[in-house]
């Protein structure tokens, strides 16, 4: 008897074959996929931010006519951006500014010593104008997305020359998600830039108030001259969180604390800058400008909260 198979069945069980492998690797692949979490990264445009929110709350675009909490607006970013997207993991904060000579400020290098923060800097001209920060913004975007870093991109900025940056990431398959800041009686975003991002948000009057104060004169005034006082120490304003949340619990109770542990080491926006200035009025004191205590007051509060729980 002629065990050999007509051609055309081997052909077919090959093909057979074949389909069930490339089945087995898809399979594999997505429960791959399923099991890795997702990550989202911030991307803002710090000229558009002083400008957006200073025009919103102080009436002026001028950098030196007030003061920006750029470590509580960015950490109330953070925590919009953790109820948004609660099954993925925020990679980092990227802070687009402009520096002569790229050459980092006072402010600026305190930003950067913030956690989970890169400081991203182009030029500024001689009319105080940003250069190159949107080609940075673009190349990183478009490279965190190609090599699948990120499945979320949040965009603040309203410039019509970031649309390339979201359709390179858009087309690496990233979501990207522009945020904005109100703007009184028109538009800070550019129209064709709202067109191409997959959602938006905008910021208005009441969230971005607490982190924007006008200043009595244009030069900036020193802390410590202004309250009369010198700077108080880390150790001081660490046990002073320890106060505060001492205080809260009392008085708010344990399961309203409780329900900030699952943001730990953060705190939420509105809840972080209750505690500045809970810790100020106690410390009669500014911390506005100091992020290394502002973290010691963080680092207090928390390690008053998880003693108890």
């Amino acid at each position: 008897m002629n065990d050999v198979q007509p051609t055309g069945l081997t052909d077919l069980a090959a093909v057979v074959a074949g389909i069930e492998r490339t089945n087995e690797l898809l399979t594999r692949v997505l429960a791959e996929v399923a099991t890795t979490p997702s990550t989202h990264a911030a991307f803002v445009d710090a000229g558009y931010v002083y400008a957006a929110a200073g025009r919103l709350v102080a009436g002026t675009e001028d950098r030196r006519a007030f003061e920006l909490d750029a470590e509580g607006l960015i950490e109330a970013f953070i925590d919009k951006a953790r109820t948004l997207f609660p099954d993925s993991r925020l990679l980092r904060v990227y802070w687009y500014d402009g520096a002569r000579r790229r050459i980092h400020t006072a402010e600026q290098q305190r930003v950067a010593e913030l956690p989970d923060v890169k400081v991203r800097l182009g030029n500024l001209n001689a009319n105080n104008q940003q250069k190159g920060v949107d080609s940075l913004i673009r190349s990183d975007l478009e490279s965190l997305a190609r090599h699948r870093a990120i499945s979320d991109a949040v965009l603040i900025g309203g410039d019509e020359d970031l649309v390339s940056a979201v359709e390179a990431a858009q087309g690496y398959g990233a979501r990207v998600h522009l945020w904005g800041i109100e703007a009184l009686g028109g538009r800070n975003q550019a129209e064709p830039l709202l067109w191409e991002v997959d959602s938006q948000r905008t910021f208005d009057l009441e969230f971005c108030k607490p982190y924007v104060s006008r200043r009595a004169a244009f030069d900036a005034v020193d802390p410590a001259a202004a309250d009369g006082g010198p700077v108080p120490a880390r150790e001081e304003v660490r046990f002073v969180g320890a106060r505060v949340a001492a205080q809260w619990l009392a008085e708010r109770g344990r399961e309203w604390v409780a329900d900030l542990l699952p943001g730990h080491p953060y705190l939420p926006g509105t809840v972080d800058q209750e505690l500045l200035t809970a810790a100020e009025a106690l410390l009669r004191h500014s911390l506005r400008g100091h992020a290394d205590l502002r973290r010691a007051l963080r680092d207090g509060f928390w390690e008053h909260v998880r003693a108890q729980y």
